[in-house]
């Protein structure tokens, strides 16, 4: 749990440097201090709180079996139902809503939620199928995963460079098919696969988010005025996080009932009327025998060939995530053609 703590120094460093170094532009400082929206805010905040308690805690209390789950999601579906209109009404709203009516930011905010979920489900995934079924140590897990910053770090500084002299649409599509990409591999694995394979995996999957967050941000602000962009910043990045918490949570729930579907199947196969699980069952008793003795023989090797049937089947339960994740990677390429291209926005004060 200490390692939580890392965010207050670097918070600190943060906010200090915030003050020294950052003001308001000119056109801001110019404007008047706002009354602010209590009533949007407080609706906002019970709506947002309720629906990530339920993500957060869904998949452990069984979702909509839980009375307590029911509760929430009605509470935080009316408080955000009165929160929309009530942002769409009101002359000072804490959230424009209004902005999303412009086609660039719209799509922009749709593709950044997909993102959200793809990215932080496919960060939850990785490290679990490493850690839980080939057994890695949490720091050769954590070094398999490492070569995605190395591509996020390569990826980011061709981005910079190709924003203005590649039409941007063609490098969000790019990195959205790099996520696809780096999905279908990741539905091919294995328990045989190779630390070398998985780092490849990583590498192209860190390749992507660039070339996607630094693109789709740019097309997706270049059509707002400058003072729609703090609302709009705002929107953008609540729903990438939210995408993130509904992609975890998508993807554990699937990975538990996903699990017990693949281990319904596979375990008809397990009768005395199977030559290959007799076969099995017979090589696995004689084994045994002269360690444990005959009674408790058969036994023990029933359960090693059951754990080996659970394994199997979480190992395709995690093949359905990485589908699906890769599915919903390809469906964002062609949602990329309906953004307008647009130019980056000048710098305040730029010639």
């Amino acid at each position: 749990r200490w390692i939580f703590y890392i965010n207050l120094p670097v918070g600190f460093l943060a906010l200090a440097m915030t003050q020294a170094f950052i003001e308001d532009p000119p056109y801001l400082q110019r404007t008047t201090l706002r009354r602010i929206d209590y009533w949007g805010l407080a609706l906002m905040a019970i709506g947002l709180a309720t629906l990530q308690l339920v993500l957060d805690k869904g998949q452990q209390d069984d979702w909509l079996a839980a009375v307590w789950i029911r509760w929430a999601l009605t509470l935080s579906a009316a408080a955000l139902a009165v929160f929309v209109v009530r942002e769409l009404v009101t002359d000072e709203p804490i959230v424009n809503l209004r902005i999303l009516a412009d086609r660039n930011f719209a799509i922009g905010t749709l593709l950044i939620t997909a993102m959200g979920i793809v990215l932080y489900a496919t960060t939850a995934m990785l490290p679990l199928f490493l850690q839980t079924l080939l057994g890695y140590p949490a720091l050769e897990a954590g070094l398999a995963i490492s070569p995605r910053g190395l591509g996020a770090l390569l990826a980011a500084i061709a981005a910079g460079r190709l924003i203005g002299l590649v039409d941007s649409r063609l490098i969000v599509s790019a990195g959205f098919g790099l996520l696809a990409l780096s999905g279908i591999w990741m539905s091919r694995l294995t328990f045989d696969v190779a630390w070398s394979n998985i780092a490849l995996v990583t590498f192209v999957n860190g390749l992507a988010n660039p070339l996607i967050f630094i693109a789709l941000s740019t097309m997706s602000f270049a059509t707002l005025r400058r003072e729609q962009m703090g609302g709009a910043t705002g929107i953008y990045n609540l729903m990438r996080n939210l995408g993130g918490s509904i992609g975890i949570s998508m993807c554990t729930t699937l990975l538990a009932r996903r699990a017990q579907v693949h281990q319904n199947v596979m375990v008809a196969k397990m009768t005395p009327y199977d030559p290959v699980f007799q076969q099995r069952l017979e090589a696995l008793r004689k084994v045994l025998t002269p360690k444990v003795g005959a009674s408790q023989a058969g036994p023990q090797a029933l359960g090693i060939l059951y754990k080996t049937l659970v394994a199997q089947a979480t190992l395709l339960a995690f093949v359905d995530n990485f589908r699906l994740i890769t599915v919903l990677a390809l469906c964002c390429i062609p949602l990329a053609v309906f953004l307008k291209r647009a130019r980056p926005r000048p710098a305040p004060g730029a010639h």
